[in-house]
C-alpha cells in the first residue's frame, strides 16, 4: 500500500516538473481528455486531496451522487487559477490523501498516469513511463468502477507486450502497457498500437 503511494507521489511531482516546461499556449489547448483543456487536467489531478472527507461528501450529495458532476464542479473551481499555483498544488499534494487515497491509492496512482498522458500525447511529448508504475495501473484498471475501463475490458483478454501482466478471457488484444492504459480508460488515441482479434470490439467500446 505504501509503495503505491509513493508511485503516486512520484507521478504528480514528474507531472509538476513536466508541467513546468510549457508554455502559455501550450497550457491552453486541449487534452484528451473529453472537454478539459491542458490547464483543466492539471487541476482535476490534486483536486479531490485538496477536501476533506466531509466536504467531498457533501459536494458528492449536491451533484447528485454523480462523480461526473463532481468533476465538473471541481474543474468549474480551479479555472483561473495561475499555472504557478497549479504546479505548487501537485507538489502540496503529491502524497494522495482523501478519496484519492482509496484502495491503498491506486486511485491516485492510475488518474495521475492516466492525465499525465492525456496531456503528454496530446502536446506530441512523449516520455517512458516507469513501468512499475504502468504495471500497477494495469491491475487496478480491471476494478475501477469510477473509470470506464472495467467495461471497456468486459470479455477481452488483454495482453501487454513490454510487461508480464494479462487480464481477462477471450478475444485478444495486445500492445505496449502505456496504450493499454490510455485506451483502457476511453482515448482513442492509443488504439492503432493495438492489436489482435478483440481490437474492434474494444475499439467500438471506447468509441462509442
Amino acid at each position: 500500500m505504501a509503495q503505491l503511494s509513493a508511485m503516486a507521489a512520484d507521478e504528480r511531482r514528474d507531472l509538476a516538473d513536466f508541467l513546468e516546461t510549457l508554455t502559455d499556449e501550450e497550457w491552453e489547448r486541449p487534452s484528451l481528455c473529453p472537454g478539459w483543456s491542458v490547464r483543466d487536467v492539471a487541476g482535476h489531478v490534486p483536486s479531490y486531496d485538496m477536501l476533506g472527507w466531509p466536504a467531498f461528501l457533501a459536494m458528492f450529495a449536491r451533484s447528485g451522487f454523480s462523480l461526473d458532476r463532481c468533476n465538473r464542479t471541481r474543474i468549474e473551481q480551479v479555472r483561473g487559477t495561475p499555472t504557478t499555483e497549479l504546479v505548487e498544488r501537485l507538489r502540496t499534494y503529491a502524497v494522495p490523501r482523501g478519496i484519492t487515497s482509496m484502495f491503498g491509492s491506486a486511485i491516485a496512482l492510475t488518474d495521475a498516469v492516466i492525465h499525465h498522458q492525456d496531456i503528454r500525447r496530446a502536446l506530441g511529448r512523449p516520455r517512458e513511463v516507469p513501468p512499475e508504475r504502468l504495471l500497477a495501473a494495469l491491475e487496478f484498471l480491471p476494478r475501477a468502477r469510477v473509470l470506464p475501463s472495467p467495461q471497456n475490458l468486459r470479455g477481452l483478454r488483454v495482453i501487454a507486450t513490454d510487461l508480464d501482466w494479462s487480464s481477462g478471457e477471450g478475444p485478444e488484444v495486445r500492445g505496449p502497457g502505456e496504450a493499454l492504459v490510455v485506451a483502457f480508460a476511453g482515448r482513442p488515441a492509443a488504439l492503432d498500437e493495438l492489436e489482435g482479434s478483440g481490437l474492434d470490439t474494444l475499439a467500438a467500446r471506447v468509441r462509442g
